[in-house]
């Protein structure tokens, strides 16, 4: 951490310490009496301990869905929709549902259990508490050694069965609920791991949340491309596109059904309340308001402000953890709104792949394809080529920073050139 000499050109002095981010703002003084040694000055910046949340969660193990189902279906939707715009229509169906949900879920608080392992249940407290209260009885002489030996070998077997059991389930349901095995493997750490301080490019440490969290924002803001200018004029002109001979989109209440019997209940809620589970399942009842929501705000091209809105956690991803450039800004969404893009990409892919506007070579972001199938077709490739006897190089790029350096209006004036129904286009570019 001392990067200045600190005796005669030489850096011979030095600061340990076990955690990255624990000590910070390192000085040079002057000597001290009469050593020829710089004195280092430094800050401890904050202690690695354990924070217990206090935040309140929806009790699902105590919620009445059957109540949260009828309540819903009282509503006459028709009405209460009719005459209004997307922002006020999606206003009131979210007013309705969280009445109702507040109604019939209640809360806890997320942090009561958090000292407690997650293989810990009732029965193996009740053994756990009957093997420290024979503790005393039998050092007195009021238990028998053997019957204090049995007691310590039933509660042991229950609690490494238990652990086993739950290792198991985390593995069978990895794929349905990454959250639960993440959150036991964090738990199993001494300490937890924060984002700690951050370095702005002045060189100075930034320690303070507020801060903290304008760095990556900042950092984003610095490389993302915001003007195209070879498609400024392409963009203006399809914005004077006339779309009203164009049949406007429509969005049919089972399409709005099959996507939130589709949701993933253990994904966590965005900036409106609203958590996964709760459309899931009340799927039958909220797809008709939803289908007119969604209907209404993809033919007028605006979108809601909650749909805009995110709650965003920085993950760090390697190297230096001081550098904002290293963590991956994840965005926690409106389910609803999330609802709504499956929709509207599933039309857009639907229109580039009747225009033939994709190559077949192209295989990022693309249903059926993935990494491993642009692995097999490049070997093929190439083995074919090496086969017949051709000289082959291979020249790998990466792209820093890919998905944050695309212009907006580059990708807005793409979609209008393959010819995308212009209402579809206003509402991605909203």
């Amino acid at each position: 951490m001392v990067e200045e000499p600190t005796r005669k050109g030489a850096v011979l002095d030095l600061v340990f310490t076990n955690k990255e981010g624990l000590a910070g703002n390192v000085k040079l003084k002057g000597s001290l009496g009469c050593s020829d040694h710089k004195m280092v000055e430094f800050k401890i910046l904050r202690a690695a301990r354990r924070v217990c949340s206090k935040l309140t969660t929806l009790d699902f193990r105590r919620a009445d869905f059957g109540l949260l189902r009828d309540l819903l279906g009282r509503v006459t939707w028709g009405k209460v929709l009719e005459g209004r715009g997307a922002q006020e229509t999606w206003l009131a169906f979210k007013d309705h549902l969280l009445q109702a949900q507040e109604r019939c879920i209640p809360e806890k608080e997320s942090g009561k259990k958090a000292g407690r392992p997650a293989w810990i249940n009732k029965e193996l407290l009740d053994k756990i508490k009957n093997k420290k209260e024979a503790f005393h009885p039998q050092k007195q002489g009021r238990v028998d050694w053997v019957e204090y030996k049995e007691t310590i070998r039933v509660a042991g077997n229950q609690i490494r069965q238990a652990k086993a059991q739950t290792e198991l389930n985390l593995a069978r349901d990895i794929k349905d609920n990454k959250k639960n095995l993440y959150r036991y493997v964090r738990d199993k750490g001494k300490t937890r791991e924060d984002v700690g301080p951050l370095r702005k490019e002045t060189g100075d440490l930034v320690t303070q949340d507020m801060e903290k969290a304008e760095l990556p924002n900042d950092f984003f803001a610095s490389v993302f491309t915001g003007k195209g200018s070879n498609h400024t004029a392409q963009v203006a002109e399809g914005k004077n596109r006339g779309y009203e001979n164009e049949e406007p989109p429509t969005v049919r209440e089972d399409q709005v059904r099959g996507d939130l019997r589709k949701l993933k209940v253990h994904n966590s809620m965005g900036t409106d309340e609203i958590h996964p589970r709760v459309p899931r399942e009340v799927a039958n009842e909220a797809a008709k308001p939803l289908s007119i929501i969604f209907e209404k705000s993809w033919q007028s091209g605006k979108v809601p402000e909650d749909w805009r809105k995110a709650s965003v956690i920085p993950v760090f991803k390697k190297a230096k953890k001081k550098d904002p450039g290293n963590y991956r800004l994840v965005s926690l969404t409106s389910t609803p709104g999330k609802t709504v893009e499956w929709l509207v990409l599933g039309d857009i892919s639907k229109h580039m792949e009747e225009k033939k506007a994709i190559r077949s070579s192209q295989h990022g972001c693309i249903k059926g394809k993935s990494c491993l199938t642009n692995l097999i077709a490049f070997h093929d490739g190439m083995t074919g080529w090496r086969d017949e006897g051709r000289v082959v190089d291979v020249v790998h790029l990466d792209f820093s920073k890919a998905f944050d350096t695309v212009s907006h209006s580059i990708r807005i004036g793409k979609l209008r050139k393959c010819g995308l129904e212009e209402r579809t286009v206003r509402w991605t570019e909203n």
